[in-house]
């Protein structure tokens, strides 16, 4: 158990920023729709930030030209994204070992289900 809360401690923190940053620039992107034609289009910081959360480049002046490669950042989020999910999973497991009562844990995790299910339900047109 002490090397589960050790990997989760150690992912969660070497991930935290990119999460961060996946978060902040996805909720940018939420509240402000409009997408450029080209990644070389980015000029505000804002603008590079949703090019790096949506192409995976940081984009450049000669973008149009020598295209970047997102392999090396995509290998990253790839990386990230297990993490994620085995921290995930981890942290759920620590949950239910730390608490002699777990009704508290199941609770949460039945609304961490439910309350974003019914939140697109109530927002479908019909």
């Amino acid at each position: 158990m002490k090397l589960l809360r050790r990997l989760h401690l150690y992912l969660g923190v070497f991930f935290a920023p990119v999460l961060l940053f996946f978060v902040l620039s996805g909720w940018y992107q939420t509240q402000v729709p409009d997408r450029l034609k080209s990644a070389g289009d980015a000029e505000t910081f804002l603008q590079k930030m949703r090019v790096i959360h949506t192409d995976q480049i940081y984009p450049g002046d000669v973008e149009r030209t020598h295209p970047s490669s997102p392999r090396g950042f995509q290998a990253l989020v790839y990386a990230m994204s297990a993490a994620m999910v085995l921290s995930t999973l981890i942290g759920v497991w620590l949950a239910f070992r730390s608490l002699r009562q777990t009704a508290p844990v199941w609770i949460a995790l039945v609304l961490g289900i439910a309350v974003p299910i019914a939140l697109l339900a109530l927002g479908r047109k019909r």
